[in-house]
């Protein structure tokens, strides 16, 4: 079934067409969440809270967009709140889940790799949460400027500005690494 009648289902009360849309979204909200505040257990609180929220609202939803990019809305927004409720120097765990894959496994490789990793943690603290949020659902999650507009809740013209910033702040800042 699509997203649209399960969504139409859970709207009159089908618990079990909801668990379907959460199972079929949840892996990736948990990955983009986690990407986003850098931390698995906050991430999988945060999507789980949208969840909560989504079902309650569910009646009130009106289709205006996507299921799942309201899903990603809500899940930006509980995740932008976690970020600016934080001190701007809280590490980024999430940078472990951007590694590239290994090709070696050499000492000299992994201690590397790992430098590079604590630099892009210490780069990705500095941002924004709004910059933040932008550069990770365009450069990780490879989403379209129209799709984080609609989750972020911003124009394209102001997603596309974050996405600069940020790639102009973590290029300067990582230029060693080039």
């Amino acid at each position: 079934m699509d997203d649209t009648l399960l969504t139409v289902r859970a709207a009159e009360g089908d618990e079990e067409a909801f668990a379907v849309l959460v199972r079929r979204h949840a892996p990736a909200l948990v990955r983009m969440a986690t990407r986003l505040v850098g931390n698995r257990s906050e991430a999988e609180d945060a999507v789980q809270d949208a969840f909560i929220s989504a079902w309650r609202k569910l009646p009130e939803f009106r289709g205006g967009s996507a299921f799942g990019t309201w899903l990603y809305r809500i899940v930006t927004n509980r995740c932008l709140n976690l970020l600016r409720a934080r001190k701007s120097e809280a590490p980024l765990e999430a940078a472990r889940y951007l590694a590239a894959p290994e090709h070696s496994v050499g000492p000299e490789r992994i201690t590397e790799s790992r430098a590079a990793m604590r630099d892009l943690q210490r780069a990705l603290a500095v941002l924004s949460a709004e910059q933040r949020a932008c550069w990770v659902l365009r450069e990780l999650d490879g989403q379209s400027y129209e799709f984080i507009a609609d989750a972020v809740g911003i124009t394209q013209q102001a997603v596309r500005a974050r996405v600069f910033r940020a790639r102009r702040h973590l290029t300067a800042t990582l230029g060693a690494w080039r």
